[in-house]
């Protein structure tokens, strides 16, 4: 942690210092090498990244019209472009923190935007929103409004797009993992502004209009571990097709760089601050808030997706299609990392929770989830990977392996060969657990009914599957009814 709270310390006057995030330096030892090919992922040039210009765009909410403030539409049309972080207005820690999380909630998506007359009637009409879920302000979730050079266009939001749970009774806990919506809460988005169409836009543009199925498999193709599945996805000609990709939204997303067939969870960025590493399969070193600005960067159009010899896109498809500015990727970066999970509001008596303690000391579980961040913070290899003896990474490396389903780590372009140990603080608000989101909770965790092939998984299915064995991490298995109650006690206290 000292490393982190050190990193974030940089002011030297009245106005910050935004550091420089596109840095070749310090870019190259930032992935972990590929376990297969042996070689990190390319990464643009500082030359190419700031050849770009930037963007820095304040975005608005969008109201169902005929529950929006008064005269709001109308005061709309009349602002000008205003900077979604203004540098020259932060002096402190603080100010960084509190500009990062309106970055997080407004960040939209560059590509998604739209002026198209028909979008933005529909979006101006009460019909669309009928029977939608609003925010405590009266806004719905996703569409934004950002008002640009050629006037107020339509948007969808970026990170917190995926980045929020649902909560009954509550507004989304942003930041927080992706869930499924529940069944007593309305309809989550617009009817009349469906998120595929947002999506579309921004792929089509991303992928200079090549037919979707095509575009589609270059995000997620990996050449040296043929899937046929995968080169079905080439087949594809609508973007709605991807629907049953995702899992059943159980808190998993078909990301860049992943597979729909190895689960790829989102992460709960509350505990961000416990890790060496981002991403489930540790893809890149976490030494700061410029390391998750990168990561930002990375995830919203600065993937050449060059893998040693295996290059996914065209040489026209090939470039920095935008960027946002450095003060709005450092600024989210601070606000990640000063998040801490929220405290459980319902936890057991303190007689059960400090016998469950008891539980988890007896068993050896602080070996790799070790107090006060109840993670070691390193990376356990894959089953069926051995990382060789001058892995850049080796200091961060445990021989252990956990027995999970490897196909993520070693059959993906996020193939490191690795899983990282996570931080167990949270854990009583996580809908789906493991790194594949394959488990709905710690009570199927610790069923060994989930190892049976006859299985029914309560998060991610695999496509095409329904029952199926969820592998791994049998530690607590074998314990009795009261010391596992205890121990589940303890675990939902953290």
């Amino acid at each position: 942690m000292l490393r982190i709270l050190c990193a974030i310390v940089l002011f030297a006057g009245p106005q910050a210092q935004v550091p420089r995030i596109w840095d070749d330096a310090r870019l190259a030892d930032w992935a972990t090498p590929l376990a297969t090919l042996n070689v990190r992922p390319a990464n643009f040039t500082s030359e190419e990244y700031y050849r770009v210009p930037a963007d820095n765009l304040r975005t608005y909410p969008v109201y169902p019209p005929d529950r929006e403030p008064p005269g709001y539409w109308e005061w709309l049309q009349a602002q000008k472009p205003q900077p979604l972080v203004d540098a020259a207005q932060i002096q402190t820690n603080d100010d960084w923190v509190a500009a990062g999380k309106r970055a997080f909630i407004e960040l939209d998506s560059v590509l998604a935007r739209t002026n198209d007359p028909a979008t933005i009637a529909r979006a101006r009409d009460p019909e669309s929103f009928k029977g939608v879920y609003t925010l405590a302000d009266g806004s719905v979730l996703d569409p934004r409004w950002v008002v640009t050079e050629q006037g107020v266009m339509l948007t969808m939001s970026d990170c917190s797009n995926c980045h929020m749970r649902a909560r009954p009774g509550a507004d989304p806990l942003f930041a927080g993992p992706l869930a499924s919506w529940p069944a007593e809460m309305p309809q989550p988005r617009p009817s009349g502004l469906p998120v595929f169409e947002f999506f579309g836009r921004a792929f089509s543009r991303l992928f200079l209009d090549e037919p979707f199925g095509m575009a589609f498999w270059r995000t997620m193709a990996a050449p040296w571990a043929q899937d046929e599945r995968i080169d079905l996805l080439r087949d594809m000609t609508d973007v709605r097709q991807i629907g049953p990709l995702f899992g059943g939204n159980t808190g998993t997303v078909p990301r860049t760089n992943g597979s729909p067939f190895h689960g790829t969870k989102v992460p709960d960025l509350h505990v961000l601050r416990y890790n060496k590493y981002l991403d489930s399969t540790g893809t890149h070193r976490l030494r700061g808030p410029e390391d998750v600005a990168r990561y930002v960067a990375l995830i919203t159009g600065a993937d050449p997706m060059e893998f040693g010899p295996h290059q996914m896109l065209t040489p026209e498809q090939r470039r920095v299609p935008y960027r946002f500015a450095d003060e709005v990727l450092y600024a989210i970066g601070m606000y990640l990392l000063g998040l801490e999970p929220p405290a459980n509001p319902d936890t057991a008596p303190q007689n059960v929770v400090s016998a469950g303690e008891r539980v988890f000391v007896e068993q050896g579980c602080g070996g790799c989830h070790a107090p006060p961040d109840y993670t070691n913070g390193r990376l356990t290899v894959a089953e069926g990977y051995e990382a060789p003896p001058d892995h850049p990474n080796r200091d961060d490396v445990s021989g252990i392996s956990v027995g999970t389903d490897p196909g993520l780590a070693l059959r993906t372009r996020k193939g490191t060969g690795f899983y990282k140990v996570p931080s167990l603080r949270g854990l009583w608000y996580r809908p789906f657990l493991l790194h594949d989101g394959s488990v709905a909770g710690l009570d199927e965790l610790f069923d060994r009914e989930r190892l049976s092939p006859e299985h029914l998984p309560g998060g991610w299915k695999e496509p095409g599957t329904e029952r199926r064995a969820v592998t791994g991490h049998r530690y607590g298995m074998d314990l009795n009814g009261e010391d596992l109650e205890s121990l589940l006690a303890f675990l939902r206290s953290l």
